[in-house]
């Protein structure tokens, strides 16, 4: 089973830079899409042409922002939206699809903001869905992917110490907030595999960063601990464009 997780930075955008092609080319069983920025409606009618996915979305209160979505060859179990908590569920960032073996949660996870206002909103949240994932794991094994906006650590950022606890995404208080879902045993699993390769998966759209690789590894694939030894390998897609961000993947037994 081939998952892939991509922040695509507004599909309706993407949708004229060739999506349905890009996303059958991948060749993935599921596939967890971030920053949708368009309704469940909106979300269905730019992926009319994609064949062989049940499409599960999700959208905010406010228009053109946040959205989740999960398109999946399988039909799963059960899909749901949101935490369960007022304060976390107006955005469409958290969508959840249940599966014999895991479940899956695809997340766009709040970005503190360039002026850092959100820092504080973001450690809240970070408490929130570390709750939900547990409490999801006490029935069956979790796969957490989505746009987690916070590089880990010094090799997932090409500029560490410009940028340490000076810029959204590089804050201690994420990072520390990163540290708490290793902590109740989720494995980072491109860096389980690649403990030391420097690879990222976005880049600012400004001074050809991407050209330049001057990027992030700010999306993720994290996985129960019971969960890994199912995982055979988990990648990162640097040359399919489209979007700021590129996919990241799972490759399952």
């Amino acid at each position: 089973m081939k998952l892939i997780s991509w922040n695509v930075n507004g599909i309706r955008a993407v949708a004229t830079r060739g999506l349905t092609q890009i996303l059958t080319g991948l060749e993935a069983d599921v596939i967890c899409l971030q920053e949708t920025k368009a309704t469940p409606d909106q979300v269905r009618e730019v992926l009319k042409d994609l064949s062989g996915f049940h499409v599960f979305a999700h959208s905010g209160e406010k228009k053109g922002y946040s959205g989740t979505a999960i398109l999946s060859k399988v039909q799963p179990l059960k899909v749901w939206n949101d935490i369960g908590i007022a304060e976390h569920d107006n955005e469409g960032r958290v969508i959840t699809a249940e599966f014999e073996g895991f479940y899956l949660v695809n997340t766009y996870v709040p970005n503190s903001g360039s002026e850092l206002a959100r820092l504080g909103y973001r450690q809240t949240w970070d408490t929130a869905l570390l709750n939900y994932l547990v409490q999801l794991e006490k029935t069956k094994p979790v796969i957490w992917c989505g746009d987690m906006n916070v590089a880990h650590r010094p090799i997932d950022i090409k500029n560490d110490k410009s940028n340490y606890n000076k810029t959204a995404g590089y804050m201690q208080e994420e990072i520390d907030g990163m540290n708490n879902y290793h902590a109740v045993g989720l494995v980072d699993t491109f860096r389980h595999f690649y403990p030391e390769v420097e690879k990222f998966s976005w880049w600012s759209y400004r001074a050809g960063a991407r050209e330049k690789n001057v990027g992030w590894r700010i999306d993720y694939f994290m996985v129960s601990r019971s969960f890994v030894s199912s995982v055979k390998d988990a990648f990162i897609l640097n040359d399919v464009t489209g979007s700021d961000h590129c996919p990241v993947g799972l490759d399952l037994h």
